[in-house]
């Protein structure tokens, strides 16, 4: 197998499996179907939390013992059983816990090690571009899963079909993930042994020593800000009679157009400066939303701003994060910065279930937007001191 087929079918993978997780945007529209209201996404959401961080702590000893490919593939068996009992649920109880707790392994090992994989792959200083091109293929997964869904739903399909779709789009991706084990290994740039993946609580302590604590703190912020916007956008979108497929479409696009941009932009010279920039408008848009109303055009500026803040600043954080690395804990520190994205991802929804339930969804904008604003001036600060060599 060539090269370039290795990279088309690992970037399809990802691509088809990164649908996953897109579809837990579409929890609170499926738990309504059975009565269960946004504390119970929440509530599923800390669950899925918990077990991707356990999970991810001990993907490096997983994948040491079985091999990267082969771990990915296994993750997504795991996620596509998930999203079958997701699919088949009526109501709260056992196979909602099992859904949650299988979803949460598969994608804490899918989003822990696919960077890891890439590394081998290319060299330090294609990082930037590859991860933009990696972070391309998940987020189109991320913000076409909810496209489709609504698809599927205007055509007359239950709230449930994506789910299923979903699910056998994971299968696939299993088989390229075992079919890629060989050729990876013929194509790594470093022939000899995989370097230890493994975490322990000495490498996490050296790495929240070492100049990666930033963004790894960073990307836990950032990962709060994108749950609290996008997990509950469906809510968002219904109390204001907005389309929140137009949302995701459009969101969609402008990251994916503008990491395509970043393929071929290795962030700066200064790429903290650069997130900084981002971010801001990250935090404009979120801003902006909570002023916006059912006003749909400024919907549509809010789904752009937001993609191009906070979907083309992350892979550049995660090429810093990599750069920032203390150069034999590359693997251990993306795997921490994984952990504390999750955090983030599936913890914040919990809180956001509250705020909507309790006191409503603009004290839950309210606060996603100073989450925001604090990010862009943790990578500001970076940025200035870069800037002036210290």
């Amino acid at each position: 197998m060539s090269r370039a087929l290795t990279f088309i079918l690992f970037f399809t993978a990802v691509f088809l499996q990164s649908g996953a997780y897109g579809l837990t945007f579409m929890l609170p529209r499926l738990f309504e179907s059975f009565g269960a209201s946004e504390k119970v996404v929440g509530s599923m959401l800390l669950l899925t939390t918990i077990i991707t961080v356990i999970t991810v702590y001990f993907s490096g000893h997983l994948s040491d013992l079985f091999g990267r490919l082969r771990t990915l593939g296994v993750a997504c068996l795991a996620i596509a059983v998930s999203l079958f009992l997701f699919g088949y649920l009526n109501t709260v109880g056992v196979t909602l816990i099992c859904a949650s707790v299988l979803f949460g392994f598969g994608w804490g090992l899918t989003y822990s090690l696919s960077p890891i994989v890439l590394t081998r792959l290319v060299k330090p200083t294609e990082r930037v571009q590859f991860f933009a091109l990696l972070s391309i293929f998940v987020m189109a997964g991320f913000g076409l899963a909810p496209v489709l869904a609504y698809i599927l739903e205007t055509w007359g399909f239950s709230v449930r079909t994506p789910f299923y779709v979903t699910s056998g789009l994971c299968l696939i991706s299993a088989v390229i993930f075992f079919a890629l084990n060989a050729p990876m290994k013929i194509h790594a740039l470093n022939t000899g042994p995989e370097a230890s993946s493994r975490m322990t609580l000495a490498s996490i302590a050296e790495v929240l020593r070492s100049r990666a604590l930033l963004p790894v703190v960073m990307v836990f912020i950032g990962a709060s800000v994108y749950a609290g916007l996008n997990n509950f956008q469906t809510v968002f979108a219904d109390e204001r009679g907005l389309n929140y497929a137009s949302f995701f479409l459009i969101y969609t696009i402008t990251v994916v157009g503008f990491r395509l941009v970043l393929v071929k932009f290795n962030g700066g010279k200064n790429p903290y400066l650069m997130i900084s920039a981002l971010q801001f408008l990250m935090f404009g848009s979120v801003v902006l939303f909570i002023f916006s109303g059912d006003n749909s055009t400024l919907y549509t500026l809010v789904a752009i701003l937001f993609g191009l803040g906070y979907g083309v600043s992350y892979p550049i954080l995660v090429a810093m994060a990599a750069k920032d690395a203390e150069e034999h804990l590359g693997p251990q520190t993306l795997q921490l910065f994984a952990l504390t994205y999750f955090i983030g991802i599936f913890g914040f929804p919990l809180v956001a279930g509250w705020f909507i339930v309790e006191v409503g969804t603009t004290p839950l904008l309210i606060l996603v937007a100073v989450l925001a604003g604090v990010e862009a001036s943790m990578a500001l600060r970076r940025g200035i001191e870069a800037s002036r060599g210290t």
